[in-house]
């Protein structure tokens, strides 16, 4: 009973993260799998990578009824990064656990740094192609390697690199998440890695039911403000496995 109630909890909160926010939900979910439910590094990356696609699915049709999803901008984004999202999904598989740590620790400490700083958005026309290239094979590699959406990477290079707006930088992300969350996932097919779904599916019940409110959320709530408070959470987060790693 305690197992499942941490299970929902914390599905709620990675879906307030990706409903508001338009990523960084998996971010949480993997030290949460790890830390709180019992799972190894390698079967909670790809056990987040199950709940967050799920989940950015079910918050992407909320944004695309709003009209809030570059569909065009964002599957060239994604598709420069499927390939290198399935190589580095099947090389993850082979790599000791504590490189997996530290790499997510640091990834996540860079990224929460990346949320503080000031986002500017291209001029209108003036958009680099190998740049947005380069960013979306980026990204991908991220999400095979680390087992994460992807979505706090994709929303400050959908706005500083593509040009989007904010609030269509959130619902074009969570496409790109759910297209690189899928190639990494094929690519981790077969890997004999052990899934307790007994956890897995109430975690993405709850992630789900939390990413319509944190879309509710997101329209009452500045945007800067609710991106700051995960930022310095995902801080404490990294902070929190590289001691642990370390001690």
């Amino acid at each position: 009973m305690t197992v499942l109630i941490v299970a929902l909890l914390a599905g709620a909160v990675i879906g307030l993260a990706l409903g508001g926010l338009g990523g960084g939900g998996s971010v949480l979910a993997v030290p949460a799998l790890i830390y709180l439910l019992g799972f190894t590094p390698a079967a909670a990356t790809t056990a987040s990578l199950i709940i967050v696609t799920i989940t950015s699915v079910t918050a992407l049709v909320g944004h695309a009824r709003d009209g809030n999803v570059a569909w065009r901008t964002g599957l060239l984004f994604a598709a420069a990064g499927i390939v290198p999202a399935m190589l580095a999904g099947a090389l993850s598989s082979h790599l000791p656990e504590t490189v997996l740590t530290v790499a997510f620790a640091v990834i996540a400490a860079l990224a929460a740094l990346r949320m503080l700083r000031p986002q500017h958005t291209v001029p209108s026309g003036q958009v680099h192609a190998g740049k947005a290239g380069a960013a979306g094979a980026g990204l991908g590699a991220v999400t095979g390697f680390l087992g994460v959406g992807g979505g706090f990477l994709a929303v400050p290079a959908l706005v500083s690199v593509l040009g989007l707006n904010m609030r269509r930088a959130v619902g074009t992300s969570l496409l790109v998440i759910t297209i690189n969350s899928l190639a990494a996932l094929t690519a981790r097919a077969g890997s004999g890695v052990e899934l307790n779904w007994a956890v897995i599916a109430p975690f993405t019940a709850a992630a789900i039911l939390g990413a319509w409110d944190g879309k509710r959320l997101s329209k009452k709530i500045k945007g800067k403000t609710l991106q700051r408070l995960f930022a310095y959470v995902l801080l404490a987060v990294a902070a929190f496995m590289l001691v642990d790693v370390i001690v």
